[in-house]
């Protein structure tokens, strides 16, 4: 299997599906003690109320989904790498539309109505097409008051700063275990969009930073003009993705033992190519998240010619860890993706096993 990129949440936090990269348990792999009830505010105060730690991240979360805007978007990691691209995002009641213009690597065009997501690939005249139920904003709650991502993060006001020329608050999110990374954002003082975000180590280092380098807020873009793009297909060969929702107990999976924080959000099934035996199959993806950062579990039949070794990889702050599986039915294979530690990733592969 091709494993699918993944949305980096980094790159979720504007909305930039076109920047998508594809990243033993020596933590402690346990459920923290609630902490207690607390507050922050932004620095400097006035202009945004006192918030709770859940309140201030739905505050964030809701800017992402309502603001029009216009932007510069980069995405870069210590090692070098670095990716930019051009956005148009707009919101007309419920309809919300985006267009995300590569401007490194590869040409590539993606444009957004509501789930559905078309991908152009100029140089092989491709689109792909494909729904996308969990659209990965960031912060990616799960939506509801009671949140437990503060049983898991912790939150405090670092201060205030100057991000493309908007004022910003600057938060920090430190985790509470080593099964994610933390966070430090600045979100737009009026708005709460985030408009900058630095992922973290548990050695205090960053190991991937987005940010918008030029942002237009509240632009005149029209949700019209983007889907007259958006079905101009041309000239261009369309692959749509079939994805069909299913549940992992009904495709023979189950965790021994769930990873503290992190709960099921999606499951969905897509059929593969005959492998080199000409048998047909099929992938199922498990996706979980603990409000912040996300894991997905790719699952599909082994295949030795196609997948000859585990592997463990690193691009930012994503990881991808390949591991074979054995089953009463025959062996498979897993491919664990998440901007997660690789400790986690490792965590859910021991926690993976066949129900049937």
């Amino acid at each position: 299997m091709t494993v699918p990129m993944p949305i980096s949440a980094r790159g979720a936090v504007v909305l930039v599906a076109a920047l998508c990269v594809a990243q033993a348990v020596t933590a402690q792999n346990r459920v923290p003690s609630p902490p207690a009830k607390s507050s922050i505010s932004p620095a400097g105060g006035g202009e945004t109320p006192t918030l709770s730690v859940v309140e201030w991240l739905q505050r964030m979360h809701a800017a992402s989904r309502q603001r029009s805007y216009v932007g510069t978007f980069v995405v870069s990691a210590p090692a070098g790498s670095l990716s930019s691209a051009r956005i148009w995002h707009v919101c007309e009641g419920d309809l919300q539309m985006e267009r995300i213009e590569a401007l490194s690597g590869p040409p590539r065009s993606t444009f957004r109505r509501n789930d559905h997501v078309m991908t152009f690939l100029p140089e092989a005249k491709v689109v792909k097409s494909e729904k996308r139920e969990n659209l990965e904003l960031f912060p990616n709650l799960l939506g509801t008051p009671d949140s437990s991502i503060g049983d898991f993060y912790a939150a405090r006001v670092l201060g205030k700063d100057r991000v493309a020329g908007f004022d910003a608050d600057v938060v920090q999110l430190e985790p509470r275990d080593g099964l994610r990374f933390g966070y430090r954002v600045w979100s737009e003082r009026r708005s709460g969009l985030v408009v900058k975000l630095q992922t973290i180590d548990n050695e205090s280092r960053v190991i991937e930073q987005s940010a918008f380098s030029e942002l237009q807020l509240d632009t005149p873009v029209k949700a019209q003009a983007l889907a007259q793009m958006m079905g101009s297909t041309a000239g261009y060969r369309v692959e749509k993705s079939e994805l069909e929702r299913t549940t992992a107990v009904k495709e023979g999976w189950s965790l021994r033992a769930p990873i503290a924080g992190f709960k099921p959000v999606s499951c969905y099934r897509r059929s593969m190519g005959g492998s080199a035996s000409g048998a047909q199959g099929h992938t199922m993806q498990w996706t979980f998240s603990d409000g912040l950062a996300s894991v997905s579990l790719f699952v599909e039949p082994y295949d030795a010619q196609r997948q000859p070794r585990e592997v463990l990889l690193a691009l930012g702050a994503t990881y991808t860890l390949t591991r074979r599986l054995a089953g009463k039915d025959g062996d498979w294979w897993l491919t664990a993706v998440g901007e997660v530690p690789p400790q986690t990733l490792d965590a859910f592969a021991q926690s993976l096993v066949r129900a049937r």
